[in-house]
């Protein structure tokens, strides 16, 4: 099977276009992008070269962090914020730094466990949204003068391209539509797009395990895989594991299917990073190598030897930190150098590897043992101890594992300009269960509605019913394509007509399992609201003949379907509401 570039399809446009993918992470970021030529085949680049880089040929990825000043205003970002001189100035004006911002976007549902470590506070008069948009920004603006330096007629170029560019936003899986939301909400704060609904068009969004896949697919891994065994793509990255699980359906064109729920856990590269600071600051709590400072100057030079290069818990680890003449010995310093033994640095990644494999086991069983190799990819995945113990852990149940040759850290970028040309990824399956409330007829014999009798209510024409019933429209662990359609019809009454011109219905997402539930719990964690689906139907009050009901009262009766479908372009249901074109009657 050839790679996806050697069967991607001349780009179908009648003008000149340009599409960004932007790679967000929790702590490193990077951007890759396609120039859509009519008639030719897309050919993807990266962008290799950021501001205080410079000296680093070929370096796509840049550190997620900035700083601000007193007043709010960015002053420094990505490599160039970790200068010396920059950090020497940010230290004497009291500038603040913003780092690990991507985690305050998660959904409530996810809990992070900090190891009783707190998230820095966000810099003044600024929201984690304004936040990831000021980086959003900076890297838009390093990638136009990437394009502009590099490309033949590059100002042309860009002149010719700035005001129609398609952006394509990565996300962890188990992000959703309220943080797709603020996502595209920072993309207008930072200037990439206008604030219209022509320039929230040109937003489109893909999860980090698809835009993964479509990243190994880019470099032929696709033709390891007989047609119709399942594969696991394990995304590690900075802060979230996501793991997605396909199959391939057809060779020509290349067709791969979801083939069980994708899942999204904190169990990335920096929560080693905290478990190690918080084991230093105990191990040197009664040397003068426990302050602060200290421990994070130690524990960055562990993210950057140690931690990296970590292949044997029986070998004695060292993390090089100070000059020669530092020393401790009565906690293991010795020429500038910490020593630990394999065992402990073992265990600072243990949760995370425990995570791995609990996550990768479920995909295997929820595939129904169809899963037969695992590919592993992000930055996170260049840690020979992680992938030799996914190697050892996941033997057992006839899984191999594996890692593309290539740079494994630039795979979301490049696989979300993949994703946008190449839309291998024909059905997925529903992660949640999708419905809303309805009105229940009341049981004066049943049990759970004697007990919310106090909320009982009489509709118009008679009925006595409860409210808060759950009625689902797309159940969990669903196989959807892009072509299915799910559709429930359903009715209410109402007794003044003016309220037809702000109708409205909740869209209720429940994360509690595969059975659906009778009730909504609305203070309940399982429950959340996805949308909300408004519709002016106050044309058609000239057409609605009244109706008498119980006790003489007049209302008219609207019936309306609605319908829910899956965007390929992301993971999020898309909810519409089709209302009949007159009011029953």
């Amino acid at each position: 099977m050839k790679p996806a570039s050697g069967t991607r399809k001349p780009y179908i446009g009648t003008t000149r276009s340009l599409v960004l993918a932007l790679d967000v992470g929790t702590t490193f970021s990077g951007v890759s992008y396609a120039i859509l030529e009519p008639g030719e085949v897309p050919k993807i680049h990266g962008v290799t070269r950021f501001p205080g880089q410079e000296h680093v040929a070929g370096n796509s990825k840049i550190p997620s962090i900035m700083y601000y000043d007193a007043n709010g205003v960015m002053k420094a970002a990505g490599a160039e914020a970790e200068n010396a001189s920059v950090v020497a100035e940010a230290e004497d004006e009291g500038w603040t730094k913003a780092e690990l911002f991507k985690l305050r976007l998660r959904p409530k549902s996810m809990k992070l466990k900090m190891n009783g470590m707190r998230l820095a506070p966000l810099p003044v008069g600024k929201t984690a949204v304004d936040v990831f948009g000021d980086f959003l920004s900076y890297l838009f603006r390093c990638t136009r003068s990437f394009i502009i330096d590099t490309h033949a007629n590059g100002p042309a170029l860009w002149h010719a391209v700035e005001h129609d560019i398609q952006f394509v936003l990565s996300h962890p899986n188990g992000w959703e539509g309220a943080q797709q939301s603020k996502m595209r909400r920072a993309a207008v704060y930072g200037g990439l797009i206008p604030d219209t609904d022509e320039g929230r068009a040109r937003i489109r969004f893909v999860t980090e395990g698809e835009a993964s896949l479509h990243a190994c697919v880019l470099n032929g891994l696709a033709a390891d895989n007989p047609s119709g065994h399942g594969f696991i793509v394990a995304d590690a990255g900075g802060g979230t594991l996501d793991i997605s699980s396909y199959a391939i359906r057809g060779t020509a064109p290349l067709v791969i299917e979801e083939i069980a729920p994708p899942d999204c856990v904190f169990a990335g590269s920096v929560f080693v990073s905290r478990r190690a600071r918080a084991f230093f600051e105990e191990k040197l709590k009664n040397s003068k190598y426990g302050t602060s400072d200290a421990l994070d100057h130690i524990t960055k030079r562990f993210d950057e030897t140690t931690k990296r290069l970590f292949r044997d818990n029986k070998e004695l680890q060292f993390v090089p930190f100070g000059s020669p003449l530092d020393k401790d010995l009565s906690v293991g310093i010795r020429g500038g150098q910490l020593k630990l033994t394999g065992a402990e640095v073992a265990a600072l990644f243990e949760p995370s590897i425990e995570a791995a494999v609990s996550s990768i086991k479920a995909q295997i069983d929820a595939s129904g043992g169809a899963v037969k190799s695992v590919w592993l990819v992000g930055g996170f995945a260049a840690s020979p101890w992680l992938f030799s113990q996914l190697q050892e852990r996941l033997a057992k149940y006839h899984v191999t594992v594996s890692r593309p040759d290539t740079q494994t850290s630039k795979a979301v970028a490049d696989g979300a300009i993949g994703f946008y040309c190449d839309h291998h990824v024909s059905a997925r399956i529903s992660k949640f269960m999708y419905g809303v409330e309805y009105l229940r007829e009341f049981d004066p014999k049943d049990e759970e509605h004697i007990a919310r009798k106090h909320r009982l209510f009489e509709m118009p024409s008679g009925p006595r019913l409860l409210p808060d019933a759950f009625d689902c429209i797309l159940a969990r662990g669903v196989r959807v394509k892009e072509s299915n359609v799910f559709s429930r019809k359903y009715c209410t009454e109402v007794t003044n007509l003016s309220t037809l011109s702000v109708f409205e219905v909740e869209i209720w997402c429940y994360r509690g399992g595969d059975v659906v539930p009778k009730w909504i719990h609305r203070s309940s964690e399982e429950f959340s609201t996805l949308c909300y689906v408004r519709a002016d139907l106050s044309p058609l009050a000239g057409s609605a003949q009244a109706k008498q009901g119980k006790n003489g009262k007049t209302y008219w009766t609207i019936v309306w379907k609605q319908v829910h479908a899956r965007c390929l372009p992301c993971r999020t249901p898309r909810t519409t509401q089709y209302i009949s074109s007159t009011i029953n009657h």
